[in-house]
């Protein structure tokens, strides 16, 4: 493959020289990697993007409404059909070292935490559901920054992984797999290592459009779950602090939080039996629905209520708390659905100062009620706020830890990126690494070549 050719398929990643430039020695790098491990060949290179959501923290699961944007930052996987079952896996990072596993309907877990764990739940669900003789592959996996997806961060490295894996694999097998049935069987795949998530990472990585953010209602409708493109405001740029501070979604918070939600809906299906999630309440004043949740409950009290807290997560792994916080998980779903839906009005009539004004509620939100903050959050948070031409910062991702995100003035963003870092290091002595986000297309096969 020539240069030109190259250069043609990586446009995925905008016009900018510099950028394809870099593109494309990372792309080099990996191919000459691959062939070193796996000997000269065809070889087909697949990505995946992450994302950085806009708005809607914590409400995919609670089939919500969310508002991310793909990212040019994207987990990459090189891979080479074989004739068995086999999947083997390398990548040029240190801390992932080699795995292999043979693909079944019973795959069994690496630990907790295990990178192939999120390439083993995308082999066992196709195979389970799409292809009873799935066929393996020789893959090189290489998504570190600067332009991997920043791992722990929030910007969901995790699901770019699984999708990444998912595309290469339905792919190398001639699987018609694509659009939401993709995307949906992906957010299952990512179940395999333990995390009971929502849609939203894998839906924004397949279905992402560049210079724009999906809009998704997390509840399907007759299969199908409504999306909308919504473009962003022109003369704003979309910046992403990573604070440094990382998260891990198979601890216990996570599940905690899901858990608690679930549990507010068994007890408000008492004054309104018909509802599933708390999306269903969403037109329900505050006030009627705030003296029917308990600010705080424990096991014995819902088992004496009728409700096993620890079967509410089905397979997930346990909460590994016995009492739990309702009232305020649930305010913070309640009303952060109602701000994604102002935040599509708005960006689509150009307001941009009521989405900056909501995104600043989103946190408080995040913070207060729902509790995913951490103190280099908040000083990321407050950095941000005081720089001229920022319309709204937020966290953003499971919380934690990881990352803000900004809408801000593009004629500040050099401004912005100074100031941020250097008040973050001052304040804290970490480093934050803060960049301008360009949106992505979604996941897809990039090119093929011979190494």
């Amino acid at each position: 493959m020539t240069d030109a050719e190259l250069n043609a398929a990586l446009r995925i990643y905008g016009a900018d020289e510099a950028t394809l430039a870099a593109q494309q020695t990372r792309y080099a790098r990996s191919l000459r990697a691959f062939a070193a491990h796996y000997g000269p060949g065809e070889v087909l290179v697949y990505r995946a993007p992450g994302r950085v959501n806009l708005i809607g923290e914590h409400t995919d699961y609670n089939h919500g409404y969310v508002l991310p944007v793909a990212l040019d930052k994207d987990v990459l996987v090189l891979a080479r059909p074989r004739r068995d079952r086999v999947v083997r896996l390398v990548s040029p990072e240190p801390a992932y070292e080699p795995r292999q596993f043979e693909i079944s309907t019973e795959i069994a877990p690496q630990p907790t935490g295990d990178w192939a764990n999120y390439i083993q739940g995308p082999a066992q669900l196709l195979t389970r559901e799409f292809a009873p003789h799935l066929l393996g592959c020789d893959a090189l996996v290489e998504g570190a920054p600067p332009y991997g997806v920043p791992r722990g961060a929030g910007l969901s490295s995790s699901s770019a992984l699984v999708v990444a894996a998912t595309v290469t694999l339905a792919g190398l097998n001639g699987l018609d797999l694509k659009g939401e049935r993709l995307a949906d069987a992906c957010s299952r795949a990512e179940w395999y290592v333990g995390t009971r998530g929502g849609i939203m990472d894998h839906f924004a990585s397949v279905l992402a459009r560049s210079n724009s953010a999906l809009f998704l209602d997390c509840r399907p409708v007759d299969g199908s779950y409504p999306i909308r493109h919504v473009p962003l405001p022109s003369g704003y740029a979309v910046i992403v602090a990573d604070s440094g501070v990382r998260h891990r979604n198979t601890g216990p918070h996570f599940n905690r939080r899901v858990l608690e939600g679930r549990i507010g809906v068994r007890l408000l299906q008492r004054r309104y039996p018909g509802i599933t999630h708390l999306r269903d309440v969403n037109h329900v004043p505050w006030p009627e629905l705030e003296p029917l949740l308990p600010e705080v409950i424990d096991t014995e009290a819902l088992r004496a209520a009728g409700i096993d807290p620890h079967a509410l997560l089905d397979s997930g792994r346990s909460a590994e708390t016995d009492t739990f916080c309702v009232r305020k998980r649930c305010r913070h779903v309640i009303t952060e659905n109602n701000r994604v839906l102002q935040s599509v009005e708005a960006l689509g009539a150009g307001d941009v100062a009521t989405f900056g004004r909501l995104m600043r509620e989103a946190h408080i939100s995040a913070r207060d009620d729902y509790e995913i903050s951490v103190p280099e959050i908040e000083v990321l948070v407050a950095l941000a706020d005081a720089v001229p031409g920022t319309e709204g910062a937020r966290l953003t991702g499971a919380g934690w830890g990881g990352c803000i995100v900004a809408l801000v003035r593009a004629d500040q963003a050099d401004i912005f990126r100074q100031r941020v870092a250097e008040g973050y290091r001052a304040r804290t002595g970490l480093e934050a690494q803060v960049f301008v986000c360009r949106s992505s297309a979604g996941a897809g096969e990039v090119l093929r070549t011979r190494v």
